[in-house]
């Protein structure tokens, strides 16, 4: 694709990095097939190829961000299919990020939206604030159903945006799981030493995983360590262009875990939200212009590792066959084509006894993606409705995901058990049925 940046456009590390990703492109159309928004909506600007022309355009002429720009921008979902499908190897990733930091600086979103916004920044990186959260929206839930239902609108209402809040949240919380500072010893010799990302969503609405990862890895060796001080990973306010935030719980984490490394040794930074692993192993990139932190942030998204990724070089050894479970694996986006992990997970379920089964249109996203099944709810239910339709045709008696998100959304949709990939490995290994 040609681009036409100026000499002094061009000298801005950020715009020199869009130039290189937009000239990649070569119009081929490839992404259109596999992006969940165009299968739906059919509309070319709502395609990964449609989002590059109007971003390629926002930027050259370095003006503010135009309500269509933005309606399409926002309907993106960052599920990152189009770049599994690209022949060209165009960084679609970074392209949109930069797209919606510039949106966040330069549209003025109106003003019900940006209080939206701003309390989902504030609250969901925050666990203590967000089980109050959680806590307040069961509360208002029975309400949800006498609010009027709006209709299917292009930019969703503030009112069709609460209602999908609410829905989301959970009829009751599980109490808290270990805080930071527990260090759980290998059993028997250890073989090795990691941290255990603690997350902020789930570990209010599930700290189960992060407790079956435990068991999983001590039984098998490896120390774990919750980190003191860790903070949210910054997916979130990364995926709302704000990453003044995202930068700042970067440095944050990158300074704890560097400091764990050094006094107590780390092989690695496991994951149990593949959302979280995505944006941490692309600290690095992040961070690259950042003199003080960019040694030390590549550093840490080597670390960085999904749960299912480090398991698969470990000899797990299964308790019991699990062969009468038929397990549905859903492949959250942000680990098949954020971090081209497809395999592992499969084979890990398959090795533990588990028949396990490929869902159909797998690619697709559910529609979880962050905070867009509130801030884009139509679209999120439909795909949702379509994600647990291809489910239930391989008939399954669970369904293993790799991603909270994913998990919360699939569940709101379907009676089959959904648990996390983690969940079934602890169960085969001599831990607990997974607790539904």
């Amino acid at each position: 694709m040609k681009t036409e940046f100026s000499l002094a456009q061009l000298a801005d590390p950020d715009i020199a990095e869009a130039d290189k990703i937009l000239r990649a492109c070569v119009h081929c159309g490839f992404c259109t097939a596999t992006c969940p928004t165009y299968v739906l909506l059919g509309d070319e600007l709502d395609s990964p190829r449609g989002r590059i022309y109007l971003i390629k355009e926002m930027l050259e002429k370095g003006k503010p961000p135009t309500p269509e720009v933005v309606k399409h921008i926002d309907r993106c979902l960052s599920c990152l299919a189009c770049m599994t499908t690209c022949p060209s190897g165009v960084n679609y990733m970074h392209l949109v990020d930069q797209a919606r930091v510039r949106i966040e600086r330069d549209y003025s979103r109106p003003l019900t939206e940006r209080a939206l916004r701003a309390m989902l920044a504030f609250v969901l990186p925050r666990p203590g604030l967000f089980r109050v959260g959680m806590v307040l929206a069961r509360l208002a839930r029975p309400l949800a159903a006498l609010l009027p239902t709006p209709k299917a609108a292009p930019v969703p209402g503030l009112l069709r945006r609460i209602k999908a809040m609410l829905a989301l949240a959970p009829a009751g919380l599980p109490a808290a799981g270990p805080s930071g500072g527990s260090v759980f010893p290998a059993v028997g010799e250890r073989r090795g030493r990691v941290a255990l990302l603690q997350g902020c969503a789930q570990q209010v609405l599930a700290p189960r995983i992060n407790q079956a990862a435990i068991n999983v890895l001590t039984r098998h060796g490896v120390e774990v360590v919750l980190v003191r001080d860790e903070q949210c990973c910054g997916a979130l306010t990364h995926h709302l262009g704000r990453d003044g935030d995202a930068l700042a719980r970067a440095r944050a984490n990158i300074n704890v875990w560097k400091k764990e490394a050094e006094q107590g040794g780390l092989d690695a930074i496991l994951v149990t939200t593949s959302g979280c692993g995505t944006v941490i192993k692309d600290y690095g990139f992040m961070l690259r212009e950042d003199s003080d932190f960019a040694a030390g942030a590549a550093q840490i998204s080597a670390l960085a590792k999904d749960i299912t990724e480090y398991l698969a070089a470990i000899p797990l050894h299964p308790s019991s066959q699990k062969g009468d479970v038929t397990v549905a694996y859903h492949a959250a986006c942000s680990l098949q084509h954020g971090q081209k992990i497809t395999q592992a997970p499969k084979e890990l379920l398959s090795k533990s006894g588990f028949v396990v089964k490929d869902v159909p249109e797998s690619h697709l996203c559910c529609g979880s993606a962050g905070t867009y099944n509130i801030l884009q709810p139509d679209i999120a239910s439909r795909l949702r409705d379509r994600k647990v339709a291809n489910i239930a045709s391989v008939k399954p008696d669970m369904i293993a995901a790799g991603n909270i998100g994913c998990m919360v959304q699939i569940a709101g949709g379907t009676s089959v058990p959904v648990v996390h990939t983690i969940e079934l490995l602890d169960w085969a290994t001599g831990g607990p049925k997974p607790g539904l």
